[in-house]
């Protein structure tokens, strides 16, 4: 092969054995004020038609994508009976420039738009059907107040539990990866959670974190908002069950979990004579009813044994962050 040749074919060969450029890690946002025009219209929507209820939530796949679930009776948690079989799903977006978001049904019947306020509805000739609006839910446990007998983990006011944390300023809340210093066997725990806002990532990407009991035990923290509420979706116990409703918000919502935990029992030989079980209100929703807990839970740091455990706040390689973190022991 002539000598040419054979440094043609080297360089390309060398060429081809280079690694692709990494793909830019998606942004996150946890200002509502930086996060751009397809937030204002992510969200969730309610009204009626014809005397029955309706609840729409619509969330924002980037560069103008959405999509939008419609459910009967209203919202999850707030009016739909949880027939999976009538949620309704249809994609939309928003055109450039603009500030509304347009779907059409895959039959062409129905067409809405959405400003961010509401949604209007119109059939194929344009006749209004139903206007819903905008619906901003908020946890009935968000800023409860720990009882007198609760250990206060994280009140953002002076008391923080979780040695070498660090504290967002902006909104006065932990950083996620944090270990609380106290240890805890039977308990009921609140905690408050932000996920951020990441339209341009999807599954185990999306403001990924976890709350483990005793650092063992996880109960999942995505945002899987309109999503269909998998046990790796937010409320989700990973591969053991999934959330009864997604009560996941949309991001950049306080959320709530309260969760009331039963360790594991052992004899005196040690042996496990018990499963830890754990019953959980997402945004104060029943999501979990004494559940058992066959084992620790995948990528928990501590292995599953006969001691107390402490809190665990999981870093997913998300920004997520918490506040109003309190036990109380049993």
């Amino acid at each position: 092969m002539r000598p040419l040749l054979t440094l043609l074919v080297l360089a390309t060969f060398i060429h081809a054995q280079q690694p692709a450029a990494p793909k830019p890690k998606p942004k996150a946002f946890l200002d509502a004020a930086e996060a751009g025009e397809d937030f204002v219209i992510q969200g969730e929507y309610a009204g009626e038609n014809d005397g029955k209820a309706y609840g729409v939530q619509i969330w924002a796949q980037g560069a103008g994508k959405f999509e939008a679930v419609s459910y009967k009776g209203g919202l999850p948690g707030a009016g739909w009976d949880g027939d999976r079989s009538t949620i309704t799903r249809v994609v939309g977006s928003r055109p450039e420039g603009e500030k509304s978001a347009h779907f059409t049904a895959p039959d062409g019947t129905i067409k809405a738009e959405v400003n961010g306020a509401g949604i209007l509805v119109n059939n194929a000739d344009g006749v209004k059907i139903m206007e819903l609006n905008r619906v901003n839910r908020e946890s009935p446990t968000l800023g409860a107040l720990p009882p007198e007998n609760a250990v206060v983990l994280f009140d953002g006011k002076g008391v923080n539990r979780f040695p070498n944390s660090k504290v967002d300023e902006k909104l006065g809340a932990l950083e996620q990866g944090i270990t609380s210093e106290d240890t805890f066997g039977d308990c009921s725990l609140h905690v408050e959670f932000l996920l951020p806002f990441m339209p341009e990532a999807r599954g185990q990407g999306r403001g990924n974190s976890g709350l483990y009991l005793q650092g063992r035990y996880e109960v999942q923290m995505l945002d899987s908002f309109a999503l269909e509420g998998k046990d790796n979706e937010c409320g989700g116990l990973y591969k053991i069950a999934v959330p009864k409703v997604n009560m996941c918000l949309p991001p950049l919502t306080w959320q709530t979990y309260d969760v009331d935990f039963t360790a594991a029992k052992y004899d005196a030989e040690g042996k496990k004579t018990a499963n830890a079980k754990i019953t959980v209100k997402h945004n104060g929703v029943l999501i979990h009813d004494n559940q058992e807990l066959p084992g620790s839970t995948a990528a928990a740091p501590k292995k599953e044994e006969n001691t107390p455990g402490p809190v665990y706040l999981q870093n997913h390689g998300n920004p997520v962050r918490y506040r109003n973190i309190w036990v109380v022991r049993k």
